[in-house]
């Protein structure tokens, strides 16, 4: 039997798209994918 489950992911320097791919390259089966926030860190800033 099949089980949903719901993940929160988060990353550094990486795209939506890049996330998917890693994600269906493991084997994994994405039903969605939403970026929910966004923030620039300092580090990013310089």
């Amino acid at each position: 039997m099949a089980v949903n489950s719901n993940f929160l992911v988060k990353v550094t320097d990486a795209k939506l798209s890049d996330v998917q791919k890693a994600l269906q390259a493991a084997g994994i089966s994405i039903r969605s994918i939403i970026e929910v926030h966004k923030e620039e860190t300092e580090a990013a800033a310089q």
